[in-house]
């Protein structure tokens, strides 16, 4: 994830909850993507606190630093060196069709070269750890697939280097939408005040948001017209309370609006309440997150420059004799 804007409850759902569970099963490496971030124009102060924040969140939620590597993407520079060979390999035409650059760029009087080339840092992310599985959205499928693109030509040009990775894992988590809008995915980017409960707002500022959440005209929850403002909320309780579905008509079936979003709300505040505790736990000690990510840049960082000499050795490029 960027350390940018506010993580949320649909990145909690949709995402670290999920990343908790797939780390008994696989060597994870989870990565704070500040390069991704400074794409675009970051107040260097709060970025380097949002670095920290994000590394907190990630192991509130439960990523346990035993198992798996919290990691700085620029705390190893095998991330930026690969980006670079894999950009000489990737034609121009394939950056230019990504859904998230042309829809950015479409904002935007002029965007720097780092916005196109965002895929092919993120195609490093992946490759250079040789990762079998990405957990990741839909959203990201496309930058997978690019990723995969990227990986198939440049074997095809310099011989076996890269593993093909998976373009999802089973289990992806819940689909939040927005609370001010239902129709779009709920955003650290988005500007709307009421539209996102983020992981550390307090219960007063989580119960106004979801009693200001968007609904639709009927007067109570219907199952057979649900409208896409109740849909998710009533997804938001399901997933925080893994609620089956047969459990959320009994329960919901004829509620009102207003009862619906108290329970959505106390359900939430409940959930977060022990995640924000241990966050401030960890932050109560301004040394530990900093040595957690220096432990695992220096865990990851011989796989990955094991990748980086391996691909300058498959392009020519110059590389100190071996012994």
């Amino acid at each position: 994830m960027q350390p940018s804007g506010n993580l949320h409850i649909g990145n909690y759902l949709g995402a670290l909850k999920n990343w908790v569970r797939v780390q008994a099963d696989y060597e994870c490496i989870f990565c704070i993507v500040d390069l991704h971030a400074v794409t675009v124009y970051q107040d260097p102060a709060e970025l380097r606190a949002k670095i920290i924040e994000i590394a907190g969140l990630y192991l509130a939620a439960g990523i346990d630093p035993r198992q798996s590597s919290i990691m700085v993407q620029s705390a190893v520079p095998a991330h930026a060196e690969l980006a670079w060979m894999l950009t000489c390999v990737t034609p121009v035409g394939w950056l230019e069709r990504m859904t998230q650059y042309k829809a950015k760029a479409a904002k935007q009087e002029s965007v720097g070269d780092g916005l196109l080339q965002y895929p092919c840092l993120m195609a490093a992310d992946i490759l250079l750890y040789q990762a079998a599985a990405v957990p990741v959205g839909e959203d990201q499928a496309q930058h997978l697939e690019l990723t995969r693109d990227i990986a198939q030509r440049f074997n095809s040009l310099y011989g076996e280097t890269f593993v093909m990775p998976a373009t999802s894992l089973p289990g992806v988590g819940a689909r939040i939408m927005g609370l001010d809008d239902p129709t779009t995915k709920m955003s650290k980017s988005a500007a709307g005040a009421n539209h996102a409960v983020a992981l550390l707002d307090p219960p007063d500022r989580i119960r106004k948001i979801v009693m200001r959440a968007t609904t639709d005209s009927n007067p109570a929850v219907d199952f057979e017209n649900l409208g896409d403002g109740v849909a998710n909320l009533l997804n938001i309780f399901q997933a925080f309370a893994g609620w089956t579905g047969a459990q959320m008509r009994a329960h919901f079936s004829g509620m009102r609006y207003g009862d619906l979003k108290k329970q959505v709300a106390e359900i939430t505040i409940s959930q977060l309440e022990p995640f924000q505790q241990r966050y401030r736990e960890m932050m109560s000690d301004p040394d530990y997150i900093p040595g957690i990510l220096r432990e695992g840049a220096a865990r990851v960082s011989p796989i990955a420059n094991s990748t980086v000499d391996l691909v300058k050795r498959r392009m020519g490029l110059y590389t100190e004799p071996r012994p």
